[in-house]
C-alpha cells in the first residue's frame, strides 16, 4: 500500500476529530456557550449540513488545482475554522466555525478518497479506502476520547486548540508525504463526472449510505447523555467507553476493508442487519450497564465501518472521481444530519431512548434499499 494512503488517513483523522469533538463535550460546551444540550446537538447537525451542501461546491472549486495543492488549500480553510471555534465567545460564532470546518472537511474527503483510487490498482481500492478510513476510525478511537479528556481537564477550548495542532501536523505530513499526482482530465472529465448522476441506480446506492450512517449517528450523537442519563455511568467513565467504541470501529473497518472488494453487497446487508439488532437491543436495555455497552460496541463494529464497502459500491456504480466521492460523502453526512437533528427532536419529545429507535428504523430502511441488489445476486448474474 502506498505511504501516501496512510498520510491521507492522518488528514482524515484531523477532520473527524473536529467533527466528533462536540459529541464528547456537550455538557461543557452547553455551559460555556450558554446553550442547551439540544442546541449543542445542532452544532453536529450544522457541521454535517455544511459538509452535505457546501462540500461538493468547494470540491468543484479546488478541482482546478493538482490534488495535493487542493488538499493544502482545504487544510488552510479547515485550520481557520478550528481557530475560530477555539476562540468563539458565543453560540453564533461557534456555529459559523462549524460550518467552515464542515465544508472543508467534506471536500477533503472527496479529494482524498479520489487520490486513493489514483494511487492504487482497481482490485485493491476497497482495501486502500479502508486504510484511509482508518483516520475516521482512529478519530473515534483516539481523537474523540483525547479531545474529550482535554476538554474535561483544561476546558473545551483546549480541545479545539489540540485539533488545530493535529491539523498542522497532518498538513505538513501531506506536503512531504503525498506525491504530486496530476489533475485528472479537464472540462471533459468534469462533464463525465456530472453525467454519471443521470443513472437512477446511483441515487439508490447513495441512499443506502445515507441510511447506514443515519442509523449509526442517531445513536452516536447522543452516546454521552444516554450513557450518563439512562445507563448511569459517570461523566469520567464516558471517555473510556468511547475508546471501547472506537476500538470496535477499528476492528470493523479492517474486516470490511478486506471483504469490500469481493463481497460488497453481502457485507452491507449483514452490517445493516446486525446494526438493526444492536440498536434495538440498546433501546430496550439502555438502563442495564453490561448489555448497553455490548450493544454500543456492536454499533461501533458495524456502523461507520461500512464506509469501504459503501465507497466501493458507489465507485462501481458511478466512478472514482473527486466529485462523485464528495457527493457520496454528502449523502453520508445527510445521514448524520438526519440522525443528529431528528434525534434531538425525538429526545425532546420521547426521551433519551428515542434516537436509538430512530436508528433501528433507519437501519431497516437501509436493508430495503439493498433488496434489488440482493435479488440480482440470487440470479446467475453477478453484482
Amino acid at each position: 500500500m502506498p505511504r501516501a494512503v496512510y498520510v491521507l488517513a492522518l488528514g482524515i483523522f484531523a477532520m473527524v476529530t473536529s467533527e466528533f469533538v462536540v459529541a464528547g463535550l456537550m455538557p461543557q460546551m452547553a455551559e460555556g456557550l450558554d446553550a442547551s444540550i439540544t442546541q449543542i446537538g445542532y452544532l453536529i447537525t450544522a457541521f454535517a449540513a455544511a459538509m452535505a451542501v457546501g462540500g461538493p461546491f468547494l470540491t468543484v472549486a479546488v478541482m482546478r488545482f493538482p490534488p495535493r495543492t487542493a488538499l493544502m488549500v482545504l487544510f488552510a480553510i479547515f485550520l481557520a475554522g478550528n481557530v475560530l471555534a477555539a476562540t468563539a465567545t458565543g453560540y453564533a460564532t461557534m456555529m459559523a466555525a462549524r460550518i467552515i470546518t464542515g465544508v472543508a472537511s467534506q471536500a477533503f474527503f472527496g479529494v482524498g478518497i479520489s487520490m486513493c483510487a489514483q494511487l492504487t490498482r482497481p482490485e485493491v481500492r476497497g482495501r486502500a479506502i479502508a486504510v484511509a478510513m482508518n483516520g475516521l476510525m482512529l478519530g473515534t478511537l483516539l481523537g474523540l476520547p483525547l479531545s474529550t479528556l482535554v476538554g474535561e481537564r483544561f476546558g473545551w477550548r483546549a480541545a479545539f486548540w489540540t485539533i488545530t495542532l493535529i491539523t498542522v501536523i497532518a498538513a505538513v505530513a501531506t506536503l512531504f508525504g503525498v506525491p504530486p499526482v496530476e489533475r485528472a482530465g479537464g472540462r471533459g472529465a468534469f462533464r463525465q463526472e456530472v453525467g454519471v448522476f443521470k443513472r437512477p441506480k446511483l441515487w439508490l446506492v447513495l441512499s443506502t449510505s445515507t441510511l447506514i450512517i443515519g442509523a449509526t449517528f442517531s445513536a452516536f450523537s447522543y452516546l454521552n447523555p444516554i450513557l450518563t442519563g439512562l445507563t448511569g455511568f459517570s461523566t469520567g467513565t464516558v471517555p473510556v467507553l468511547l475508546i471501547a467504541y472506537g476500538a470496535a470501529t477499528v476492528v470493523g473497518n479492517y474486516v470490511v476493508g478486506r471483504l469490500a472488494d469481493r463481497h460488497t453487497v453481502p457485507v452491507l446487508a449483514v452490517g445493516l442487519a446486525l446494526n438493526l439488532a444492536f440498536l434495538t437491543g440498546f433501546a430496550l436495555l439502555a438502563d442495564l450497564p453490561v448489555p448497553a455497552v455490548v450493544c454500543m460496541m456492536g454499533i461501533g463494529l458495524v456502523g461507520v465501518t461500512m464506509n469501504p464497502a459503501m465507497a466501493t459500491r458507489v465507485q462501481r456504480t458511478g466512478n472514482a472521481g473527486p466529485l462523485v466521492n464528495t457527493v457520496h460523502s454528502s449523502f453520508i453526512t445527510l445521514g448524520v444530519i438526519i440522525g443528529s437533528s431528528v434525534g434531538a427532536v425525538a429526545i425532546d419529545t420521547w426521551g433519551l431512548r428515542a434516537p436509538l429507535w430512530l436508528g433501528a428504523a433507519l437501519a431497516l430502511a437501509g436493508l430495503a434499499t439493498l433488496l434489488p441488489d440482493i435479488a440480482r445476486r440470487a440470479t446467475p448474474a453477478t453484482e
